[in-house]
This record gives C-alpha cells, sequence and structure tokens, in this order.
C-alpha cells in the first residue's frame, strides 16, 4: 500500500472509531463551535473551530492544533486548562486527508495551504478578516460580545499538530512581523515530523536566532512519534540550554489526557495521569509566563516543582545542541 492510501485508510479509521470529546467545559470556562474560513487551492473551506473563553479578562489567545488523524474535540482537556488559566482558545480542525493537499500534515506538499493557515493569525488585526469573523460569532454564541480578541499569542500543537505550530510561527516571521511580535510562546506537545518535506526543519532554522520562547513536551522516541522526529528537530536546530522535557514514560496520547480516544490509545499507548498532570501544569505555566513576561522558577530546571518532577523521574531535560 502506497503512502498515500496509507495516510487516507488511517484519516478513515478515524473518522469511523473516534469517539466523542467531552460535550461539558471545565467550571467557568464557555465553549462553542462554529467554522472558520481557510483558503484551500481554488476554494475556501469552512473548517470546524472550537472557541473557548475564560472567566473574566483574557490575558492572551492559545493556537491550539491536533495531529494528525485527530481533530479539535481530542485537545478539549487541554483546551480547557489553557482557558481556566486565562486565555481564550481557538482550535481547529483541519484535514488529514484532502484532495488538494491541504492537510495538517504534508503528505505531498501542503505548505502553501499552511501559509493560508498563517494568515489567520497574520491577519487577525482586522476584525473582518477570517480570524476575526469567526471569533466574533463565537463571542456572541458564548454571551460575551464585549470582548476583544487577544493581542498576545501562545501558538501550541500536537504530533503533526506541533510542525503546523512551528510553521505558523516563523510564517508569521516572515510575512507578518507585527503579528509575529505577538507570539509570546511556542508549545510543542510531541511534535512529529512530516514525512515530506522539510517545514519543520525550515521553521526552526528561521526561528531560532529569535527571542521567542520555544518548548517541547515529548513522550520517548517509538513508532507513534516517529522516534521522536519532531523533538529531534528542534533539539539539533536550537542551541538553548532549556527547550522543555521529555516524559520518561510518557506517551504520544499525552497531550490529548482525558479527551483521547480508542484510536490513539490503540496504536500509541494509554496515557498515565501523572503524565498528563505534568505536561499540562509545565505547557499551561509556560504559555502563562510568555504573555506576561515573566519566569515562574516553579516550571524551570531549579524550580520546586520541577526539580520534584526530575527527581521522581518523571521527565528529563530537553536542551538543545
Amino acid at each position: 500500500m502506497s503512502f498515500r492510501r496509507a495516510a487516507l485508510a488511517l484519516a478513515l479509521a478515524a473518522t469511523i472509531l473516534a469517539a466523542p470529546a467531552p460535550a461539558t467545559a471545565a467550571p467557568g470556562v464557555v465553549e462553542v463551535s462554529n467554522t472558520v474560513d481557510i483558503r484551500c487551492a481554488f476554494y475556501t473551506m469552512k473548517a470546524d473551530a472550537d472557541w473557548y473563553f475564560p472567566a473574566g479578562t483574557p490575558r492572551g489567545l492559545v493556537y491550539l492544533q491536533h495531529g494528525f488523524s485527530r481533530s479539535n474535540g481530542n485537545l478539549q482537556d487541554l483546551a480547557e486548562h489553557y482557558a481556566t488559566a486565562g486565555f481564550v482558545v481557538f482550535a481547529p480542525t483541519l484535514p488529514s486527508a484532502n484532495l488538494y493537499g491541504c492537510t495538517v500534515n504534508n503528505i505531498g506538499n501542503n505548505t502553501g495551504f499552511l501559509d493560508n493557515v498563517a494568515d489567520l493569525l497574520g491577519k487577525a488585526a482586522d476584525s473582518g478578516d477570517k480570524l476575526g469573523r469567526s471569533f466574533a460569532d463565537a463571542r456572541a454564541r458564548a454571551g460575551r460580545t464585549g470582548l476583544a480578541l487577544p493581542t498576545s499569542y501562545v501558538i501550541s500543537g500536537h504530533s503533526a499538530g506541533g510542525e503546523v505550530a512551528a510553521y505558523v510561527a516563523n510564517r508569521l516571521r516572515t510575512s507578518y512581523a507585527a503579528q509575529f511580535a505577538k507570539v509570546k510562546a511556542l508549545v510543542l506537545l510531541d511534535p512529529v515530523k512530516s514525512p515530506v518535506g522539510q517545514s519543520m526543519a525550515d521553521a526552526f532554522n528561521g526561528l531560532r536566532n529569535t527571542a521567542l520562547p520555544m518548548y517541547a513536551i515529548s513522550s520517548p522516541p517509538y513508532l507513534a512519534n516517529s522516534n521522536a522526529s519532531g523533538t529531534v528537530a528542534l533539539t539539533s536546530a536550537v542551541s538553548r540550554p532549556f527547550l522543555g522535557v521529555r516524559l520518561s514514560t510518557g506517551c504520544h496520547c499525552d497531550a490529548e489526557g482525558g479527551s483521547t480516544d480508542g484510536l490513539c490509545t490503540l496504536t500509541s499507548g494509554t496515557p498515565q495521569a501523572r503524565n498528563v498532570a505534568a505536561l499540562q501544569t509545565l505547557a499551561v505555566g509556560w504559555a502563562v509566563d510568555g504573555v506576561t513576561g515573566t519566569s515562574t522558577a516553579a516550571y524551570y530546571p531549579g524550580g520546586a516543582y520541577y526539580d520534584g518532577l526530575l527527581a521522581d523521574g518523571v521527565v528529563q531535560t530537553l536542551s538543545g545542541a
């Protein structure tokens, strides 16, 4: 079977086997669903989008991207943790199979499509543009009509969505300088490099000399994360003493936590509660530090919480070459 056929088969299996995500949002968080327009070849795709609104004034916007054969609902658990910490969360579903290459990972050439995904944040300052229209509709559905779209961004992605996240951040750097200045952190969750192209390597090569905080929370190398290909790409390209953590007994489904499903656990293993808790705590903590311009000692080497994770064997520190 060719890789393209295998990819289409896996996407179909995901549609058949995926269980619905929990419908009830965390206390104080309002979740609504709508669509967002994304250009795909010669037509405009209306991609499903989930929006999460925190109680009170938001501290920033998290763009949260799922991985291959997954959907935005699989990241509901993590999205709610981001929202509980004060973020508006935007989580679109991108196709895993598309005749025109408009896919979350590269199985041919999806870079033109990812340019259009980046354009969402690139033109977010225009309330009449694509992201602004989706946000306006979502806030009305959530009963938050007076709310403005936050102007500090965290870009976060799981698996193949980690490549999307890195690509989008770098595209903002090259094409939307004013919007790139609003990106305060890149948080990658067991990122996986696409089997085709060099999008992830190119992104890290473009971002490595910027001041953008970049972190990964990864599982050990194995088949499900393509032998930690995304983490290897990050640590090979970016020379920094701290680039996040590897969960010593982690699995590829950890980022999905309580909203994972049988397809992920069947192919990748079942998340352990302590790994999910560590991932959610660190991802949210780094995101908050990014938008507030602070460095909370607990979430980095030398801090009590972090060093406790090290001592208990929950995490290993990632650093750049």
